[in-house]
């Protein structure tokens, strides 16, 4: 998974043979120098930069461009260094922007040789610097790692290379902005790009030649081609279209513009204010979006917070280790500014912190009561509108996630659709104070009814006749939980009990994802029995693993692993410590399976920022009848469809 890093942020690097690209909204200036293990670059010969775009283990662009690319092979470094340290810098002359905070915020990101991103990181937060250490690649105990750098200069390249020690900085700055200006690099914008995003290609001619050292070659002429979408032919010299025949081409609809903001004050949000196809798609962008901004607020605050109390231990701990400071009171006057420091920092960062929270607050307000059916909570009144669908939609909302620094800001979980993996809602205790303050028997059934709210949720969201449920309950104890599901008539059949129960539906679920693998295998879906259900299916399990034995639990695995590619599901009501007899053969099965709790838990691990996230079931309002009203609409329109 890719590491959005933040400013000071680190994260490993599991490859040596790297690409460092780069992508700004302007031409820029890219480059990179070795450091030992001091940080010190030790000469011009570790710098690589336009004029001269290679050094061992290393090699830049020749160009100052909007887009780069950066080769690494950290094997390849001299022995002495320890550090890579990517530059970026805005080229000089008349009508070029003068800072950073002019143009758009570059994206640096770390990628294997396959384009597979490591790691990535926006340069927020620039404004009157004209340079830029973006990332740095260090070696720590024989170990490579990268971490978000973002530290700017507003005297350019030449106080850059000067703080990392390099011998004449100001004329090996004024070298490399003279090579771009002389022609040794131009500058090239980003081709154009369609209203899909591609990149719009043309024949090869003077802009596609910057590195060469000749004259430009001339242009192909390229053959008469076959349009396969109007089938005309393509006239010799005139421009290709690249674009798949059947791919949209006209851009999306643009999305509502806010109203104007008061001067002084955050733009208003809008429901919908991020790009899409529909306004499903803008909603689900927009949510995710807040997601981001959520996480790296707090991030950014923690990493303040951490910074600020590290400041005043290093001073506190010179000012006791200073024998001087025990004379005349000095030492209670030092620690009193150091901590004053320490509160002043904080501050500065829960200030940023509580503008940036209002903002998102402002934006959830408005986002949460457009939200269609799918991504709406249960007391949303969009739910006393609901009709059956005529198509999926791109995702479902399954839980609300939210940090200890939100002030009870609520984001949305959204998973998409088709689910790509089986959920497990976990009826054992877990370390909060929720499930601390629930008997076991509460956890249990409080987890069997988030299981059927979800499962509920799914058959609201599906057409009617594309999505089935199955219930395994071996012992018949969730039979109260169960009553919606049973009595709505929306199940496939009873729920099963007993050894044979479990045994039948498996062996139906199973055969369903063997006959409809080896169908997609041969290209024979025509051939497939008639009596075969071919639309989603969902198992729910209760109570896993009493009643399952060696060949049931085998199946169940084999349910996880393949079934979610040909449309089988699992969404199982277990406690892990149930299952503790069958040692670690079912641990692939509880890994492939997102955990999810019937009370409030910080369980949600974040890689990106290291966050662990508080994810809350989604409760239907106390007195509401609304799961049930849903499941009515779907019944009745089940039954439309079948006469």
């Amino acid at each position: 998974m890719t590491a959005e890093l933040v400013r000071g942020q680190n994260h490993t690097l599991p490859h040596t043979r790297l690409e460092i690209r780069v992508s700004a909204g302007s031409p820029v200036v890219a480059g990179a120098t070795l450091g030992d293990e001091r940080g010190t670059v030790r000469g011009a010969e570790w710098i690589a930069h336009p004029a001269s775009h290679r050094v061992p283990g290393l090699e830049v662009s020749r160009q100052a461009a909007a887009d780069h690319r950066l080769a690494v092979d950290l094997d390849a470094l001299p022995e002495e260094v320890h550090r890579v340290t990517v530059l970026l810098a805005l080229p000089t002359g008349a009508g070029r922007p003068g800072s950073f905070g002019a143009v758009a915020a570059p994206f640096v990101s770390v990628t294997g040789l396959d384009g597979a991103e490591i790691a990535t990181f926006t340069l927020t937060g620039l404004d009157t610097e004209s340079a830029v250490s973006a990332l740095e690649l260090y070696r720590r105990q024989g170990v490579w790692k990268v971490r978000a750098v973002g530290q700017g200069y507003a005297a350019g390249l030449a106080e850059l290379l000067a703080d990392q020690g390099v011998a004449g900085a100001a004329e090996v700055a004024a070298s490399i902005q003279e090579a771009v200006s002389s022609g040794l690099a131009r500058s090239v914008t980003p081709p154009p790009r369609t209203p899909d995003g591609e990149r719009v290609r043309h024949p090869a001619g003077p802009a596609a030649a910057a590195d060469s050292a000749g004259p430009p070659a001339a242009a192909p002429v390229p053959e008469p081609l076959e349009d396969p979408a109007s089938s005309r032919a393509v006239a010799p010299g005139s421009p290709i279209d690249y674009a798949h025949p059947r791919r949209r081409t006209t851009p999306p609809p643009p999305p509502p513009s806010a109203p104007p903001a008061a001067p002084g004050q955050p733009p208003q949000p809008v429901a919908g204010d991020a790009t899409g196809w529909s306004m499903d798609e803008r909603l689900y962008n927009q949510i995710w979006g807040m997601f981001e901004d959520l996480a790296r607020a707090v991030a950014a605050y923690r990493s303040a917070v951490d910074f600020a109390e590290s400041r005043m231990d290093q001073e506190l701990e010179r000012t006791l280790s200073d024998p001087r400071s025990r004379i005349a009171g000095s030492g209670d006057r030092a620690r009193e500014a150091a901590r004053a420091k320490h509160d002043e920092l904080t501050g500065r960062a829960r200030e940023a912190l509580q503008r940036d929270l209002t903002q998102l607050a402002a934006e959830a307000a408005v986002v949460e009561p457009a939200l269609p059916a799918a991504y709406a909570g249960w007391g949303n009144p969009v739910w006393h509108g609901y009709h059956v669908p005529m198509e999926l939609p791109m995702a479902l909302r399954i839980g609300d996630l939210q940090l200890p620094e939100g002030d009870g800001l609520r984001i949305p979980l959204l998973v998409r659709l088709p689910l790509e993996r089986g959920i497990w809602v976990d009826s054992g205790r877990t370390a909060s104070d929720a499930a601390a303050a629930t008997s076991g028997d509460q956890l249990r059934g409080q987890a069997m009814e988030t299981a059927v709210a979800l499962a509920a949720r799914l058959l609201a969201v599906y057409p009617a006749d594309e999505f089935s449920v199955h219930v395994i309950d071996p012992a018949g104890s969730a039979a109260g939980q169960l009553s919606p599901l049973v009595r709505s008539g929306v199940l496939a059949g009873p729920p099963a009990a007993g050894a044979q129960g479990v045994s039948s539906v498996l062996a139906h679920l199973t055969r369903r994802v063997d006959l409809v693998q080896m169908a997609i295998r041969a290209g024979a879906a025509d051939a497939l029995p008639a009596d075969l259900d071919t639309g989603e299916q969902l198992l729910i399990v209760n109570d896993f693993p009493h009643g399952f034995d060696d060949r049931a639990v085998t199946q169940l695995r084999y349910l996880a692993d393949e079934g979610p590619s040909v449309g089988v599901h699992l969404l199982m009501v277990a406690d892990r410590e149930d299952a503790r007899a069958f040692g670690p053969v079912l641990d692939p099965l509880w890994r492939s399976l997102l955990r999810i709790t019937p009370v409030a838990d910080d369980h949600l691990a974040d890689p990106w920022v290291g966050h662990a996230w508080t994810y809350e079931p989604p409760r239907v309002p106390e007195g509401s009848r609304v799961v049930e009203q849903v499941l009515a609409l779907v019944a009745a329109a089940r039954r439309a469809g079948y006469r």
